[in-house]
């Protein structure tokens, strides 16, 4: 059997400072946020990428990897190159990400509310944050505040807080009134 070939596809996202390289197929089977080069036990392919001095982060989606870019660096020199980097590593049949489990996903620990907000982060949220090249994460609920990391793309987006207060809070606030604040961290 013929293994698949993968193209990628160039995006730009809200943030200058990052691209989305946007894969023909998947690529992994959850997203991953690696803030730096020290936290890419778990892809091969973000080491990868921080080899290069120019990266500031790297996030992996289950279609995409977000890249950003340090300020004295282009993307009109980066962003065709990196494009094959991502290419050749995939259709080389190297990992992307090691089946290390993750620990956001719901746990029996959890009240029912923080269940029903994770759902609502994972179905509604979610996927509108990915279509820019980000995700978010639940962090905690307390005191009434519900804080929420955002990853990739959007944790150093010029208007990232415009996304949290305007989008992610006011869904949020519908579906639980209870909720007083929603905070990134």
């Amino acid at each position: 059997m013929e293994q698949m070939k993968y193209s990628v596809t160039i995006e730009p996202t809200p943030n200058p400072a990052a691209m989305k390289f946007v894969f023909s197929a998947a690529i992994a089977q959850d997203s991953c946020d690696f803030p730096d080069a020290q936290s890419t036990e778990r892809s091969p392919l973000a080491a990868k990428i921080f080899g290069f001095p120019w990266v500031s982060q790297v996030f992996v989606g289950p279609t995409f990897v977000t890249i950003t870019k340090q300020d004295w660096v282009d993307w009109k020199v980066l962003a065709n190159p990196l494009s094959g980097l991502l290419a050749e590593h995939v259709n080389s049949g190297q990992a992307v990400l090691l089946d290390i489990p993750q620990s956001n996903d719901e746990s029996d620990d959890d009240s029912e509310m923080v269940k029903q907000i994770k759902r609502v982060l994972a179905t509604e949220i979610k996927p509108v944050v990915q279509l820019d090249g980000g995700d978010i994460a639940f962090v905690k609920l307390e005191n009434d505040n519900l804080y929420l990391q955002l990853k990739g793309a959007c944790s150093s987006c010029p208007s990232s807080q415009a996304t949290l207060k305007d989008g992610i809070e006011v869904r949020i606030k519908q579906v639980f009134p209870t909720i007083k604040e929603v905070l990134a961290i």
